[in-house]
């Protein structure tokens, strides 16, 4: 590629002390050098912005940004108004990127002049932890019996899977309309860390942001709200993206089934607007309304 784009990569971070150093390592070490890696600390109270002070001192490419805690679609916003790339790119703080996931994204993007890459990723699930035993317990012929079964029976290594069912290929609006409701609760659809957007877009229609109303889902908001003024589309069928099966994280600790049908009951509105901008809600209405019921794949 003889001119290569600036990339703006936006990694909003929140007490992310195990898994910080590994996510900038992956993004530093992109086989696509021209990037601008914007590391917005969201108010962490572990050591995460002394981590990234020392990425930031190293490697000239990081703007690292430190603000007060105001939630992940915030800091995704500023991180958007901040972004001077051609393209934007999302990584959260605990996954990491495959080696070529960028110049993969970027060669389809610039090759069929696209508005939005989509590509398949992996989901990563840590082996289980070890139970605790009772401290009465511990240090006894039952522990080291107990200690023997566990190493036995449990799995010691991570299980990788991939996901994205999109074909490879160029699509048209109305094509990736179609492919949408194949599946419209999907992570693969919902998230922004498996995609490339053109930044133009955002920078051109202020609606197109991540809502911050919403504690669930906020970045399917994003894709919806970019979809509609997106016109081309690729599909790439390469996993570029390692997400890891945090229990921590707010997918797991912060989501009650209210919480879940509210979100989704609110979005439903996004999704009827954006497929009748296109003329294509009465063709698409059941699957649509699967929306609300579906569970997505984690």
């Amino acid at each position: 590629m003889a001119q290569q784009p600036l990339v703006s990569v936006i990694v909003p971070i929140y007490n992310a002390k195990n898994h910080i150093a590994r996510c900038v390592e992956s993004i530093r070490k992109q086989s696509y050098p021209n990037l601008e890696i914007l590391l917005v600390n969201d108010g962490s109270k572990d050591v995460s912005l002394q981590v990234c002070e020392m990425y930031a001192k190293v490697d000239p490419r990081i703007l690292l940004v430190d603000k007060p805690n105001s939630g992940v679609a915030a800091t995704r916003n500023l991180g958007l108004r901040l972004a001077l790339g051609k393209y934007l790119q999302f990584v959260d703080a605990d996954d990491t990127l495959q080696p070529d996931a960028t110049r993969l994204m970027v060669e389809k993007a610039e090759q069929y002049d696209t508005d939005l890459v989509i590509a398949h990723y992996n989901r990563v699930t840590p082996p289980p932890e070890k139970p605790n035993l009772p401290k009465a317990m511990r240090d006894t012929a039952f522990a080291e019996k107990f200690d023997e079964t566990m190493e036995r029976l449990l799995p010691s290594d991570e299980r990788v899977q991939t996901f994205g069912f999109l074909p490879e290929g160029f699509m048209t609006k109305a094509e990736f309309a179609k492919g949408l409701m194949q599946e419209p609760a999907s992570f693969y659809y919902g998230v922004m860390w498996n995609k490339l957007y053109r930044a133009d877009i955002v920078r051109q229609h202020e609606d197109v942001i991540c809502s911050e109303e919403l504690n669930w889902s906020e970045d399917l908001y994003f894709n919806l709200s970019f979809i509609r003024y997106a016109q081309r589309f690729y599909a790439l069928a390469v996993p570029v993206y390692n997400y890891l099966q945090n229990k921590e994280s707010i997918c797991h600790t912060g989501l009650n089934p209210i919480n879940v049908v509210t979100t989704r009951a609110s979005l439903f509105k996004y999704y009827k607007e954006l497929y009748e901008s296109m003329g294509l809600y009465e063709q698409y209405k059941p699957q649509i309304y699967k929306y609300l019921v579906s569970m997505a794949e984690s």
